[in-house]
This record gives structure tokens, C-alpha cells and sequence, in this order.
């Protein structure tokens, strides 16, 4: 699996003008590829008086799906750039539409190519990105008294505390970096007098 991945941290506009054409570039996160497609489909009918509404979209932490379209400019100048720019970030489960409204200049294959691959590059330093990291769910598994003191104390150390569940036993699910499963385990042994169970999960990513 992929150690870790950046998206955009929120959806944003960014727009540009070049050779008196304006590009206007959209981002979003996406989950999935319908959340995508979605996203596509409503800039598209934001913008439907718009010479090309053109996009790029990676889903997937190892990048696995993977689609651009040009949307009616030459073959290759619009959509590859656009989703070589993502794949060059190391950007995932993200979607850029970059909506072109034809200024009179044509700028040619490379012009274009330099534009749209270009405007989604801006875009992403202007609208931001963050970082997944890849962790293993964990359920540490202890008595209500230590709990509270428990939960302090992992957050204080900067484990992410995914939820806590008060049942017979208080238990508190945290992520951890494989890394340091075994480290762990020695820390919440002295943490908790040896009363504490940990129980290891599947793989997700979390905010780095």
C-alpha cells in the first residue's frame, strides 16, 4: 500500500486568464468516482455557456482509477496535463474541472498544454492540499477507572483518537503508524499497569 498521499484539503476556485482566455479551475476531494463525476456534472452546468469544461481525476490511494477528458480541445492538451499534474503531486482522491472561456488567441498544443496542466498546479497551491498517511487501526481495551486518564494521556502524545466507547469496558480506538505498534504496546503496558488490551485492525490513512 501507499505510505501516504495528499488531496485537497477542501473544494476552491482558482481562475487565471492567459492570452486573454479565462481558465478557471475547480477542485474538489472525492471519495469516489461517482463523487467525481458529480462534481463534474454541477461545475458543468455552472458553466454551460463555457467553450470547454475539461477535467482530471484520481480516486484511489495507489492512484487505481484514473480518467480526463479534453472536452472538445485537440486530443491530449487539455485532460492528460490536467491529471499529470495530480499524479506528479501525489495527489489522490481529488477532481479538477478547469472551465476555459476562449479569449480569441489560440495558443496552440503546447500553449494549451502548459495552460491546463499549469492552471490545476496553481489551483492546488492556492486552494491547499493535506496529507493522508497510512496507519493500522487499533482498539486499546481498558477499565473505566483508568480510562479518562488513559484518553488524556494518548492524546497529550499525540495519537489520534478515532472514538471512545463506554461499555462493560471503556473502549478507544486510535490509529497507529505500523511502525510503532510494538513501541506502543511497551508504553501502554506502563501506562496502565499491564490492565489494558490492545487489539490491532485493518489499514486506513489519517491527517499526517
Amino acid at each position: 500500500m501507499q505510505e501516504q498521499y495528499r488531496t485537497v484539503a477542501a473544494a476552491g476556485v482558482y481562475e487565471t486568464e492567459i492570452n486573454r482566455s479565462r481558465f478557471i479551475c475547480a477542485l474538489a476531494p472525492a471519495a469516489t468516482e461517482e463523487e467525481a463525476q458529480s462534481f463534474v456534472a454541477g461545475i458543468r452546468r455552472e458553466h454551460p455557456t463555457a467553450t470547454h469544461n475539461c477535467y482530471a481525476y484520481v480516486i484511489g490511494a495507489d492512484a487505481a482509477v484514473q480518467k480526463a477528458s479534453d472536452d472538445g480541445e485537440p486530443g491530449g492538451t487539455a485532460g492528460v496535463p490536467m491529471l499529470q499534474m495530480l499524479t506528479r503531486r501525489d495527489v489522490r482522491y481529488a477532481v479538477a474541472v478547469v472551465t476555459r472561456y476562449y479569449g480569441g488567441v489560440k495558443l496552440g498544443a503546447g500553449g494549451l498544454i502548459r495552460a491546463y496542466g499549469g492552471v490545476v498546479g496553481e489551483a492546488l497551491d492556492a486552494v491547499g492540499t493535506v496529507t493522508r498517511r497510512r496507519f493500522r487501526l487499533a482498539v486499546v481495551t481498558v477499565d473505566h477507572q483508568r480510562a479518562g486518564r488513559l484518553e488524556n494521556d494518548l492524546r497529550a502524545t499525540g495519537r489520534t483518537v478515532r472514538s471512545v466507547d463506554y461499555g462493560e469496558r471503556v473502549a478507544i480506538e486510535i490509529g497507529l503508524p505500523d511502525a510503532e505498534v510494538d513501541a506502543f504496546r511497551g508504553w501502554l503496558a506502563d501506562a496502565t499497569a499491564g490492565t489494558a488490551a490492545l487489539e490491532l485492525g485493518g489499514e486506513a490513512y489519517g491527517d499526517a
